[in-house]
């Protein structure tokens, strides 16, 4: 069955990396958008950008911390009023920056933990809700290959807060069987961003790459997408098999 059209696209972390440019490629595609991040003069930048590129499209912009959950459950439906609803949240603000487990960078590693998880969660309530209350729309979730399966060194904290992601989409998808909404989790594999500056191993694709195969994956609103496909889906069901010691070599 053909997925309906998606006409207002809301999307968190779109100041730079995936959200730049996923912003990019659905102003391409004629949609309304509804752009957040901390980083408000390069959210100007590339709203400015979006106009003058797409002059049909709506581009609406706001300052939001998502460690702050009271300032998303407002921020949300603020958006949603002044866009005229929300059809798709993506859910995609986060960091990256960690240090292996126990170098005394605890501090560093439960910001990872906080922003990934608790801001990621705060995202997914406003949205839902806003989604429940107009009986339809859709969640994407942006996960990580590196949630597969525990990652070493810098990755640790991180990996760990992105298979927090996995059940959490997974749990709310559950509630939602049978409704008007839909949930993706989205796995993205080595992509050339800031996030994975340091973390790019085989098979890492340049941005443009990485951005255009995500939003072809998020158009068609399946449960669960790696990006890109090749080679990610079959490397991520590698990865669930191998022994800790083959695994360490080769992350």
């Amino acid at each position: 069955m053909p997925r309906p059209v998606r006409q207002r696209v809301l999307v968190t972390g779109a100041s730079s990396g995936l959200g730049r440019g996923m912003a990019q490629r659905f102003a391409a595609r004629g949609r309304d958008l509804a752009l957040v991040a901390r980083r408000t003069h390069l959210l100007e930048e590339l709203r400015d950008e979006l106009l003058a590129a797409h002059p049909g499209t709506r581009v609406v912009t706001a300052a939001m911390d998502v460690d702050d959950a009271d300032a998303v459950a407002c921020g949300v439906p603020e958006l949603a009023a002044e866009l005229g609803g929300i059809d798709r949240f993506v859910a995609n603000a986060g960091i990256g920056n960690g240090s292996a487990i126990g170098t005394g960078a605890a501090a560093v590693n439960r910001a990872v933990l906080a922003t990934n998880v608790l801001g990621t969660h705060a995202q997914c309530e406003a949205a839902v809700e806003l989604f429940r209350a107009q009986g339809a729309g859709h969640l994407v979730v942006i996960s990580s290959v590196a949630s597969v399966r525990g990652m070493q060194g810098s990755r640790a904290a991180y990996g760990a807060s992105k298979a927090a992601l996995n059940a959490l989409a997974e749990g709310i998808r559950a509630d939602l069987l049978g409704t008007g909404i839909r949930v993706t989790t989205v796995l993205p594999g080595y992509v050339a961003t800031d996030i994975n500056a340091g973390r790019r191993g085989p098979f890492t694709v340049d941005l443009d790459t990485g951005v255009d195969a995500l939003v072809a994956a998020i158009e068609r609103e399946p449960v669960r997408a790696y990006v890109p496909e090749w080679p990610w889906r079959p490397v991520s069901a590698l990865l669930r098999v191998l022994p800790l010691p083959v695994l360490r070599r080769l992350t």
